[in-house]
């Protein structure tokens, strides 16, 4: 291995996805001497293959159902059915004009940028093309793959993962989809947008079983509507090809059919044969253990995005990114409250969430400690123009701050900015309240259900 000795970089990242490119950048614009490493493409899972093309997919399927029912807004209109290379050509674009702009950021900041499969070969350094790079620190940032499960195998054929599942060159006529977590659900409204029958299976007792109870009962009743299948509460047992698909069988013996099968049980960590072991990263089922600085257990490594077991969310990769590179630089960083951090699945109608669940409140404070409030989207001028159903519901410690804000309903993942602020910075009911909110406005919801908890309601029943 030749040893480049000339140049140590002070800080560098092996792997460029949101939380390498977001510390790259921060760290040079700090005047940090920084590498990237990264063996595809700069931007990593949510650019390629994870939150910007998905988001893509969903708006072209919102276009077809609004081509369909076009109607009821007094237009006419035809619909003629999915043209997937088109959907594909404009996702693509999508991709490629964020790619570029991203490119052209990395080199206007002077980041040396490193195209190749690197793997840490010490404390200071990783190997990347038959060279040594050396660095004061290095951070980890390999990201994550689709995972699967015991005996199931992503073939890429009828058994497919959500990569596959972005290229497919047909709309599948039927589908069925394993994990009714958030990428389940995400393809589960594009291609039924689209045309596909859809089956998804969960083995909780809830779609979107991380977000409040209420938000995931609104969203099955949304799906039950547009005619999105689900069994809940059984878990997987088998898969197995038919004539013409795919068939899975439920441990409690129950069988669906379906044209293709997605495997959407989640993403893992890529760290294997990486060399993380063998210069004694403290690791957990192949995640990388770290402090709420992003400190590994050795002093010269840190790491951040999916490969540490935080919330799998890309802006959350920026914010490690951004913590590391500005406490290398020296500055004073804070701990990240991932309860604060906005979460949103983009499926129709959007679920959107920031703090803690009615449930976790109680847990923490005690029931009788605890207020939730909610406030249908029914009372909204916006919503009801727009034809959308849903609710906010807000969660309070009694006579204190809202420590959570859960919302379902179209567009919602747009007012959940201000509800970051809510929580983040213990906002009292009667302190939004005083907020003037326009109108008419889905973001006004919001502020009427806070008018409501601070006992002043407007549109909505005492």
């Amino acid at each position: 291995m030749a040893n480049d000795a000339s140049t140590v970089f002070d800080l560098v990242i092996l792997g460029g996805g949101s939380g390498g490119y977001a510390a790259a950048l921060r760290g040079a614009q700090l005047g940090l001497d920084v590498a990237l490493i990264e063996k595809d493409k700069v931007g990593g899972t949510c650019l390629h293959r994870g939150c910007i093309p998905t988001k893509a997919l969903l708006h072209a399927g919102e276009i077809a159902d609004q081509a369909r029912e076009a109607a009821q807004f007094g237009v006419k209109t035809s619909f003629e059915g999915i043209d997937i290379a088109g959907v594909h050509k404009y996702k693509d674009e999508v991709i490629s004009g964020l790619y570029k702009g991203l490119q052209g950021l990395v080199a206007s900041r002077k980041v040396t940028y490193i195209e190749g499969e690197g793997r840490l070969s010490s404390a200071t350094s990783v190997d990347v093309n038959g060279q040594r790079i050396q660095g004061r620190h290095i951070l980890l940032a390999t990201g994550s793959v689709p995972k699967s499960l015991p005996g199931l195998e992503i073939d890429g054929n009828r058994i497919i993962s959500s990569d596959h599942a972005l290229v497919l060159d047909r709309v599948p006529k039927s589908a069925i989809i394993l994990g009714g977590g958030v990428i389940g659900v995400e393809f589960a409204s594009a291609w039924k947008s689209f045309g596909a029958d859809i089956t998804i299976i969960e083995g909780m007792k809830h779609l979107v079983p991380v977000e409040d109870e209420n938000s995931s009962k609104l969203l099955e009743r949304a799906f039950r509507k547009r005619g999105i299948k689900f069994n809940l509460g059984t878990f997987f047992q088998k898969a197995e090809y038919t004539q013409d698909g795919v068939k899975v069988t439920l441990a409690d013996g129950k069988e669906f059919e379906a044209e293709v099968l997605l495997v959407a049980v989640g993403r893992g960590p890529v760290s294997q044969g990486l060399g993380y072991e063998e210069a004694g990263v403290a690791m957990d089922r192949g995640y990388v253990l770290v402090d709420e600085y992003m400190r590994t257990n050795i002093p010269t490594i840190s790491a951040v995005g999916d490969l540490v077991p935080t919330l799998q969310l890309a802006h959350v990769g920026f914010a490690e990114g951004i913590l590391v590179a500005e406490r290398l630089a020296g500055l004073k960083v804070v701990p990240i409250d991932y309860d604060g951090v906005p979460r949103v699945t983009y499926c129709h109608p959007e679920v959107a969430s920031v703090g803690i669940t009615e449930a976790k409140a109680k847990e923490i404070y005690g029931a009788d400690k605890v207020v939730a409030l909610k406030y249908s989207l029914a009372g909204n001028g916006k919503s009801k123009i727009l034809k959308t159903a849903g609710e906010i519901k807000l969660v309070q410690v009694k006579d204190g701050a809202v420590v959570g804000v859960h919302m379902v309903g179209d567009r919602m993942g747009e007012q959940v900015g201000e509800a970051q602020l809510i929580y983040n910075w213990e906002a009292l009911p009667a302190e939004v309240a005083q907020l003037i909110h326009a109108h008419p406005t889905q973001n006004e919801a919001l502020g009427e259900a806070h008018l409501a908890l601070a006992g002043k309601p407007l549109h909505a029943h005492d």
